[in-house]
């Protein structure tokens, strides 16, 4: 994130000072900062938390590095710095590593998980973040493992229903053609809700079927009846995918598996130590 964006997120925490601290006349004292996993996780956030406390007037000592599986009680940043500047970010850095690490970690659990059972499929994570904060949530299921399944609309091909809803049903195998042509670079993904609408859009040319929330078994019996038709698109899971099922997905034929599931993780427990120097 650029500074900018960093000092908006602080201002919104400390908008006119630290009355508190500058109430104590305790400001100008030397002060430590440190910060430590209470938990075992996967981090993330490190990189803005410290830009924040230089941005702040600190000085960083040690940070470890976004995408790093930590134990529990392991040091992940130490810093120092006047208590007035430490005591400005440090709530601010705190709750940004412990939401972003919440992110992190689901999405590094979910393909562990994955990973110990022998499947190596893909984990493609939505555009469903809380709006205005994509750049750190991207950044948060990167560190986890995970890919995007889309940065935005305007760099996909994702046709769901209601676009479908504009077209007439005979017009679509020329439509998914036109596609086609004016974005030969582009997989053409299509949103199907139930097996009819998956054989039909694969017959249209479908290059991916988002299977909506299908169940592990409908997923299965939409993977072995397209193949008997011979055809073979890739096919992801959406809607309800979480650590719970997502072996099961994998197990039933997904080609790779798409969620929000991150973006709604609790946040990981970061303790912070602030003392004098």
């Amino acid at each position: 994130m650029s500074d900018s964006a960093l000092l908006a997120i602080l201002a919104e925490d400390v908008p006119h000072g630290d009355l508190t601290t500058t109430g104590m006349g305790i400001g100008s004292r030397p002060a430590r900062l440190t910060m430590t996993a209470r938990q075992a996780m996967c981090l993330c956030g490190s990189e803005e938390a410290a830009r924040l406390i230089e941005l702040c007037g600190g000085h960083v000592l040690t940070c470890l590095a976004s995408g790093e599986r930590v134990s529990a009680q392991a040091e992940v940043l130490r810093a120092q710095g006047d208590a007035a500047g430490l005591h400005r970010a440090w709530k601010t850095v705190q709750t940004l590593m412990e939401y972003l690490s919440g992110m992190a970690s689901c999405a590094a659990d979910i393909l562990h998980d994955l990973h110990e059972a022998g499947f190596d499929l893909p984990l493609a994570c939505t555009r469903k973040n809380l709006p205005g904060t994509r750049t750190l949530a991207i950044k948060a299921v990167h560190a986890g493992g995970a890919i995007a399944h889309r940065l935005g609309l305007s760099e996909t091909l994702l046709l769901f229903p209601e676009h479908r809803a504009f077209v007439d049903k005979a017009d679509m195998p020329a439509l998914l053609a036109q596609l086609h042509r004016q974005n030969p670079e582009k997989k053409l993904v299509a949103e199907v809700e139930n097996l009819a609408e998956a054989l039909w859009l694969a017959e249209c040319g479908a290059d991916v079927l988002q299977l909506e929330r299908f169940s592990p078994e409908a997923l299965q019996a939409c993977h072995q009846a397209l193949r008997a038709k011979g055809l073979a698109p890739l096919l992801a899971p959406a809607g309800g995918v979480t650590r719970s099922n997502a072996l099961a997905y994998a197990r039933a034929g997904a080609d790779f598996l798409v969620s929000s599931a991150p973006y709604f993780a609790p946040p990981r427990d970061v303790k912070v130590h602030l003392v004098p120097a």
